[in-house]
């Protein structure tokens, strides 16, 4: 049942628009085909600052700069009860959902999904945004050039969200 529910949601969403759009008399198709190239254009806005974030990611491992900073914060971790393997997926997050959830597959791969480390990364990933990618995305989108406050709030709540997740891990671990 749920299964069926679950397979009808999205092409029911669709026909609802499609009648909607019918019954306010809008030509749906030109106006599809409208929003789907100003997506285009966006898409092509955004390619740079995509590729130019992966390529930090990439720089930022490859380098041994990720190590080093590991190595750096792992007193702090370790005050704060905080596994050191957590650090890099940490750091990672900041940039790319997609290389911090690699690195937490390898610790799942070496410490298990429901020992304290895999607990904590997931917890992590759960409760913290990709930062960086993020404000990029929405404020090249939204053309703002002048964004004095947005950073430093976004890296508070980001904060935040790492402590949080950190206490409730360590909550469920104890």
């Amino acid at each position: 049942m749920l299964t069926t529910i679950s397979n009808s949601i999205i092409p029911l969403v669709i026909f609802a628009v499609v009648l909607y759009g019918c019954i306010k008399k809008t030509n749906v198709y030109e106006d599809f085909i409208d929003g789907a190239f100003d997506g285009m254009k966006i898409v092509v806005e955004l390619v740079p600052t995509l590729i130019g974030l992966f390529v930090a990611v990439r720089i930022l491992n490859d380098s041994g700069a990720l190590d080093l900073i590991t190595k750096v914060l792992k007193p702090i971790a370790s005050l704060i009860h905080t596994p050191d393997c957590v650090i890099p997926v940490i750091i990672t997050k900041l940039f790319s959902s997609g290389s911090a959830t690699s690195l937490m597959l390898n610790i799942f791969n070496d410490y298990g999904p429901d020992s304290r480390e895999g607990l904590t990364a997931a917890i992590i990933l759960s409760c913290t945004e990709s930062l960086f990618y993020t404000m990029s995305v929405y404020l090249m989108a939204a053309k703002v050039r002048k964004s004095r406050y947005i950073i430093p709030c976004a890296l508070l709540s980001l904060g935040a969200g790492i402590v949080v997740s950190i206490l409730l891990a360590n909550m469920l671990v104890s």
